[in-house]
């Protein structure tokens, strides 16, 4: 950290995706330099405030993928009024019998396409439906096997009526950013996050070392 800090005389994170992690370059500059958040770090904390503090209601959670993190899940679930769940994620709760708080605000899918592949008609009404009633989205992770033409239906209807709902939106993690990018919605989303797994820390609540350093 010393030795980057003689190449400057200011120090500016910009890093949010890296701001889960003590490195050098992360919590050791600010020792050294005078220090501040950089643009895209403070319209990131801003955008996901608005989601764990006070948020426009009501307020969808959607979680897709095959990995999931419970305890956010858990954390969502104080605030938000429903949660939408993929198939691979309601698979590992039922196998391994795992509790979620407010079970009754977890909306599971009722049927599927290729075998688990993809969600199906009847899942994407309902989520659909859900989705246009709200007023605060967070998404993280897709409903199909995306990179397979065929199995991407799913995800990118529950993209479309995100945009159509006209509510709060904010999307994150790698996979999911760049589906919605492929689909040219980038820009109609309120805010998508470059952070992934600090992304979804910062929304369990944890304090992440990048942020508290620059306090």
């Amino acid at each position: 950290a010393k030795s980057l800090a003689r190449l400057g005389d200011l120090y500016i994170n910009e890093a949010f995706s890296a701001c889960h992690r003590p490195h050098a370059s992360i919590v050791g500059l600010p020792k050294y330099l005078p220090s501040a958040t950089g643009f895209l770090l403070e319209k990131e904390i801003k955008s996901l405030n608005k989601i764990i503090e006070n948020p426009k209601k009501p307020l969808i959670s959607i979680f897709g993928g095959d990995d999931p993190d419970f305890k956010l899940i858990n954390k969502i679930l104080n605030i938000a009024d429903w949660i939408l769940i993929g198939g691979l994620i309601e698979k590992q709760i039922r196998e391994k019998n795992i509790k979620l708080k407010f079970p009754e605000k977890i909306i599971k899918p009722i049927d599927e396409v290729g075998g688990g592949k993809d969600i199906g008609p009847k899942t994407i009404e309902i989520f659909t439906e859900k989705i246009l009633e709200a007023k605060t989205i967070f998404w993280s992770g897709p409903f199909g096997k995306i990179e397979e033409k065929k199995f991407r239906d799913g995800t990118s209807k529950i993209a479309k009526a995100i945009i159509q709902s006209k509510a709060f939106s904010v999307a994150g993690g790698g996979e999911t950013i760049d589906f919605i990018n492929d689909l040219g919605l980038g820009e109609k989303f309120s805010h998508l996050s470059t952070g992934g797994s600090a992304m979804l820390a910062f929304l369990a609540g944890e304090k992440l070392p990048g942020i508290e350093v620059l306090k």
